[in-house]
């Protein structure tokens, strides 16, 4: 991790900014902050409409002048005057008074594994806009290790996929540090992408935006599995005449489509195992991979996973804020590091 456990314990809140929802852990509350990285602008007067969940039901549905926007792209800040538009109307009034009577406010961020300084850079300052006077940036793949419960500290392997909107990272880690790690740029948004690209070539048909955000439309039963129903309903825009429509889709053929992506998150982990040495490869054949994020919870996904690599995988019990959670567990002290001291002569 970038910041030592001693300087992350000095934080009064964390902030994990994701491309598809952004978290806020405050120091002794807890999770006070788990919405959609969404805005709505008024573009005739610059003026915020809504942010978090009802910015997310605008979007496609505004009229010219209302413009819905994503300040976060692939867990990085791409504005920083709106995420911190977006970030002081999350938090609410009550919640930034108390943490404005901090004194030296601390804050801490989580980052993506590969992150450049000028991507480091942003965040720090997207806090520092929110009143904090020092900001400490922790690799995800660490947080969310933590935030699962997975022996990070300990001398023995564990291997981490962070399955988020925009890309999937994959890392094994051993005695607090990333060992070998890969960022993989397909995630979520891809997967809705195979989703709608087939449906169009298939069935001429037009997906609204908020039906293709719930996989769960096109994978219901068993998802990627072949023992889910063979086909489902879906309603949508024609292509060609503009009106409403519902179509029977072959599940099938919608899973092969969204195979075509998550290829690319296979060779990644192809590409993790063969940097690794070989004793902490062996630790893995028994361990296996656990999943975190919110497209870990794509149907049949870790049991395609477990077909592919022959390994063992698990889903953490709440995928979705596993990032978050390792921020504020080592934020409120209850990780305890293995002492490496050296040796006296």
């Amino acid at each position: 991790m970038t910041a030592s456990l001693e300087q992350l314990r000095r934080c009064h809140f964390a902030v994990d900014l994701g491309a598809a929802r952004t978290r806020v852990y405050v120091k002794g509350a807890g999770l006070v902050v788990d919405q959609p990285s969404a805005a709505a602008v008024n573009t005739r007067t610059g003026a915020l409409i809504a942010v978090g969940e009802f910015a997310e039901k605008m979007t496609g549905r505004t009229p010219d002048y209302i413009r819905v926007v994503r300040p976060v792209s692939g867990g990085t800040v791409v504005d920083i005057e709106m995420a911190q538009r977006m970030l002081r109307h999350l938090l609410g009034d009550k919640i930034r008074r108390q943490l404005r009577y901090k004194p030296r406010l601390r804050a801490a961020a989580c980052t993506p594994h590969d992150a450049d300084p000028l991507a480091q850079r942003a965040t720090i300052e997207t806090l520092v806009g929110l009143g904090a006077r020092r900001v400490e940036l922790v690799d995800t793949l660490t947080a969310a290790a933590i935030g699962c419960g997975l022996p990070v500290e300990r001398p023995e392997a564990t291997m981490i996929m962070v399955c988020g909107a925009a890309a999937t990272q994959v890392a094994v880690l051993s005695l607090g540090a990333i060992v070998t790690a890969e960022r993989i740029p397909v995630g979520g948004v891809a997967v809705d992408h195979a989703i709608v690209q087939h449906l169009r070539h298939q069935h001429e048909l037009i997906l609204p935006s908020q039906s293709v955000r719930p996989l769960q439309l096109a994978l219901s039963g068993n998802g990627l599995s072949p023992h889910g129903p063979s086909s489902t309903e879906i309603h949508g825009r024609d292509v060609a005449t503009g009106l409403a429509r519902c179509v029977q889709v072959d599940t099938a053929a919608v899973r092969d489509a969204i195979e075509t992506p998550l290829t690319a998150v296979l060779d990644g982990i192809g590409r993790v195992l063969r940097n690794c040495p070989p004793d902490l490869v062996a630790d893995l054949a028994d361990r296996g991979i656990m999943m975190v994020g919110g497209s870990a919870l794509l149907p049949g996904f870790d049991q395609m996973l477990r077909e592919a690599t022959g390994m063992p995988v698990h889903i953490a019990d709440r995928p979705d804020i596993c990032a978050a959670q390792g921020l504020g567990m080592m934020l409120e002290g209850r990780i305890q590091p293995m002492e490496l001291a050296p040796l006296g002569a």
